[in-house]
Parts: C-alpha cells; structure tokens; sequence
C-alpha cells in the first residue's frame, strides 16, 4: 500500500496516531501524498510471500481505528436506529469525517488513497457491528466510486469525488420493477434532445436512495438496440424531476434506506453521460463484480459479529454446572462455524487481493459473495440457537444479525446468479 520508501516513516506515523487515537481521521493514517503508491502497490507488504490473512501494520491500525470508531459512535445507537428504520446523521458524518466514504479516491480529491482491499475491510469491521451500516458505506466504496474511478473522464472525477469524498452520499440506480436478475431488461428510457437527455422511468430497491446526493442512473438511449443502448448518467438529486419515494419497510437490514427513485422528464447535460453512450451495460457488470465483494466483505463482518456474541454467551451459561462451551456438542457446532468463517475469509480476502493486483476475479467475486452469504445465514441461525430463548428476543443482537442476513442471498445478484457465474467460468476453464 505504501512505498517502500515511505513504509518506515508511514508505520510510525500510524502507530502513534492510533496510540492517540480519538477519533482522527482514518485519512491521515493512509494518505501517503502520492497515488502511484497505492496504484502500484509498491509495499513492503508482498502478498507472494505474506499468508494472505496477514495484514500490513498500516491494514492493522486502519481495521483497529474502524472497530473502535464502530464500537464507539454507532453501537449505541444500533438498535434504536433498526427500530425506527432510519440511518442516524451522526453516524452518516462520523463516516465521511473519518475518510470511510472516499477509501480509495485520491487524496487530491480529499480521499484516503488507501486500496481497494481497505475499503473491504472497513466494510468487515462496521457489518460487525451493524451490517446496515456497512452496506451505506459499501454502496459508495464499491458502486459508485468504482463507476467514477474505471469510467468517468477527468473533469467528472474532478467534480464528483470531492464530493464523494466530503459528504455527497451516492446511489447506483439499476434495478426496475420488471428488471431484477434480469438486469438489462430495462424500460427506463433516455432520448436525446439537442444536447440534453429527457430521462423517463422508475428505479426500485435503491440503497442509500434516502441521503443521496447524487444518482447513477442507467437508462436506454436507443430502446429498439436492446441492452445496447444502456447508458450510464450521473443526475444531481435537485434535477427538477428526480423524487425519492417511500423508504421501503424491510425485514432486516432497516436502518439502511431502500426506496424507489422515479424520473419525471429529468433533464441532464450530454456531460453527465459516464463513459461511452451505448457501454452501460458493461459498466454495471464491470461495477458489479466489485461490489460483489463488498456483499461477501459485509456478510463476513456479519457472520462475525453474531459469533463473537453467542461465543462469549456460551462461555458464560451455565447448564447442568457447566459452561454450555464445555458440552462436546457444543464445542462441534461453534468449531464448524468458526470454520466456515474462516473458509469465507478467505474467499473475500483473495478476491479483494486479486482485484487491487489488477488479476481476474470474476469468479472468485462471485464465490466470495455465494459462500460468505451462506455462511452469514448458517452461522447466525446456529447463534440463535444457542443463546436459547433469549436469543429469539430483541434484548440480545443476534436476532438482528439473523434478519440482516437474510439481504446477502438476494441484492447485487442473488446466489443463484452468483452460481451460474461460477459455472460458466468452471466451463470455460475446462474447454
């Protein structure tokens, strides 16, 4: 992540930041000045020769900072704000002020600079706490920043990233009420007059949709082309048109808003076009792969989370004169879960690894996803269990963990999504 020139006086900045740490930024712990360092990857750390769970001094410090600043501003206000299914601001602002909505945009633009696989751990260590909170932060490290950092010309990253990176909340608006898993069935149109686009149509399950100040909006310019005429916009939220419907009453995840978002007649400028016109389908597939690893980094966090909590339950219970960790029985379950915990780990960490060295991972994208949600459903209804009664009570957390999970099966490609993209390249590497 650093240069190795820079790594000795980096660590010790870092070390002593988080020594003092109260509440600074996670921005001066990352940002190096330079870009290329981080684009390069020229680190000490060498993932060649480190076990790939092994974290750098500075990946340590960034996961410690994170966790203190999740146990500290949102822990207590978790419940109430599951409760009354709202995103509390000091949460939204601690998240920008502590650089976690900007990870890896530029320090020019007012970011952290810090790695894509950064942004996944942040997004580990606040699913660990509250997942709702995880995927407001995830949306923008993965979907949305990701759309500007591959697509996006300079003077759009100009504008848009300071933005992003101070306190600007983004939304990535695909979905249609009649294009779920059929992603590019789209009726949303976008037909050019003059130098303008007139965008008509409804987007549904939009995550973030309720702060957002900016919307990535995919719309067919040329209906009669198909999936070929799917073009990405970024819309301002005060366009005249854009209005953000109900927050829609979920099952878990409830803090997090969900809301349909409907243009009327909005008008934009031929510069809000991101990328080529025509290419909007491929940058939601490119987009999506990456934030596939956001869902896989959250449910890992998530799965986590809810062990942590029935571990230490069972080491405190006590049944028949003895803690419930000692019955053999016991002692199965929770190693098994620990296991699959660990195996999902893995997964998300190597597809974070192997997407910042610029290597494939579709695949391992999709397994991260497939297996740290499978993993998140297991070991939360297993925690259920073994909290007993009081765990089937809104006094304990591990209820929520189990109504949270429930989302990483479904949203950015459900699982079976997930298994026919692991298929089709189990396929293509066996011709």
């Amino acid at each position: 992540m650093f240069g190795v020139n820079q790594c000795k006086h980096s660590v010790k900045i870092m070390t002593n930041a988080l020594m003092r740490y109260n509440g600074h930024k996670v921005m001066s712990l990352l940002s190096c000045g330079n870009r290329s360092n981080f684009i390069d990857r020229k680190c000490v750390r060498n993932a060649s020769t480190l076990p790939l769970t092994q974290l750098s001094e500075e990946e340590e410090a960034m996961k410690d900072i994170v966790r203190k600043l999740a146990q500290q501003k949102i822990q207590p206000l978790v419940k109430r704000m599951d409760e009354q299914s709202v995103m509390d601001k000091s949460v939204i602002d601690a998240l920008f002020q502590n650089g976690l909505m900007g990870v890896d945009i530029d320090p020019k633009y007012g970011g952290t600079g810090a790695s894509f696989f950064s942004a996944m751990l942040v997004i580990e260590e606040l699913a660990k706490v509250d997942p709702s909170v995880s995927v407001f932060c995830d949306v923008q490290n993965t979907l949305v920043s990701q759309t500007f950092h591959r697509f996006a010309n300079e003077e759009q990253k100009a504008k848009y990233f300071p933005r992003i990176a101070k306190d600007c909340v983004g939304a990535f608006c695909l979905s249609e009420p009649d294009s779920g898993s059929d992603a590019f069935a789209l009726k949303t149109t976008a037909i050019k007059d003059g130098n303008n686009y007139i965008i008509n149509g409804t987007k549904c399950w939009i995550t973030n949709a309720e702060h957002a100040g900016l919307f990535l909006v995919y719309a067919n310019v040329n209906p009669s082309a198909g999936y070929k005429g799917i073009t990405c916009f970024v819309v301002d939220r005060n366009t005249p048109g854009l209005s953000v419907s109900k927050h829609e009453d979920k099952l878990g995840i409830r803090a997090s808003s969900t809301c349909p978002v409907i243009f009327d007649n909005v008008k934009v400028p031929e510069s809000n076009v991101i990328g080529q016109v025509g290419h909007g389908y491929k940058y939601a597939i490119g987009t999506l792969n990456e934030g596939r690893i956001g869902i896989g980094a959250q449910m890992l966090g998530l799965a986590e989370g809810c062990f942590d909590h029935a571990v230490r339950y069972t080491l405190e219970r006590k049944q028949f004169g003895q803690r419930i960790f000692d019955f053999q029985g016991m002692q199965h379950q929770i190693a098994r879960i620990g296991t699959e915990i660990e195996a999902a780990k893995l997964l998300v960490y190597n597809a974070a690894r192997l997407r910042d060295a610029n290597k494939p991972f579709i695949k391992e994208a999709a397994i991260a996803k497939y297996y740290a949600s499978e993993v998140a459903a297991n070991a939360s209804a297993k925690c259920v269990e073994w909290l007993g009664g009081v765990g089937f009570t809104r006094d304990f957390p591990v209820e929520k963990y189990y109504r949270d999970c429930k989302i990483g099966a479904i949203y950015e490609g459900t699982s079976n999504i997930q298994l026919n993209t692991i298929a089709k390249h189990i396929a293509e590497e066996h011709k």
